[in-house]
């Protein structure tokens, strides 16, 4: 059976300051993003285990567990590549982003339409949860989607291309309360050339995923 690993840091815990300081960086993968992967791992374990003895009393739970310590583990595995200590900006057709660029206002009509969306999506979640741009695939558009946790009100088939974490531990040691100043920070340090590699990605997967002949 396959298991699940924590991904390696594209960069340093330094690399993101002043955005994100090191003590963050570091406790934000290696404990938290790490603790998602260990809860995947565990429930395939209870889950096999459940099969094999036919015995399916906590199926509702581990099925919900799995959702979410897998869904919080590809999250975080977007979210380290989506930043860079030299990104930031607007995506530009001079930066080899042009086709990211042109969806964007297709979708949203402005970039400054958009960064205020996804900002406010991100900044207004209720508890725990993320603020997402995706590509739905039915509409071949981009959406914001508002996440609770790792993994509710999603859009079925949408896929995640930029994510900006809005859990306390993403800032909390460096924003206390004032999650919007993190998210407004967060803009300074997109990785514009991931997030297209992203975009091109999703287009190419868009007639797998809607089962299309």
């Amino acid at each position: 059976m396959a298991t699940y690993t924590l991904p390696e840091l594209p960069y340093d815990y330094a690399a993101l300051e002043p955005v994100i300081n090191p003590q963050i960086i570091e406790l934000h993968h290696d404990k938290h993003h790490a603790a998602y992967v260990k809860g995947a791992n565990d429930t395939l374990e209870q889950l096999e285990e459940a099969r094999d003895k036919e015995a399916w009393g906590a199926i509702n739970g581990l099925q919900k567990n799995l959702a979410f310590h897998l869904s919080g583990h590809i999250l975080h595995s977007i979210y380290w590549h989506n930043m860079s200590g030299d990104g930031g900006g607007e995506p530009l057709a001079t930066d080899g982003v042009g086709d990211l660029a042109e969806a964007i206002t297709e979708s949203f009509g402005t970039f400054a339409g958009f960064k205020s969306q996804l900002t406010k999506a991100s900044a207004t979640t209720q508890g725990s949860g993320w603020g997402v741009l995706a590509y739905e695939p039915l509409s071949g558009r981009l959406i914001v989607e508002q996440v609770y946790d790792h993994q509710g009100n999603v859009g079925q088939g949408s896929v995640p291309i930029l994510v900006f974490d809005a859990w306390e531990h993403a800032f909390y040691l460096q924003y206390k309360n004032q999650k919007v100043d993190f998210i407004e920070a967060m803009w300074r340090v997109v990785n514009w050339q991931d997030v297209a590699k992203r975009y091109a990605a999703a287009k190419e997967r868009a007639d797998v995923l809607l089962l299309a002949p």
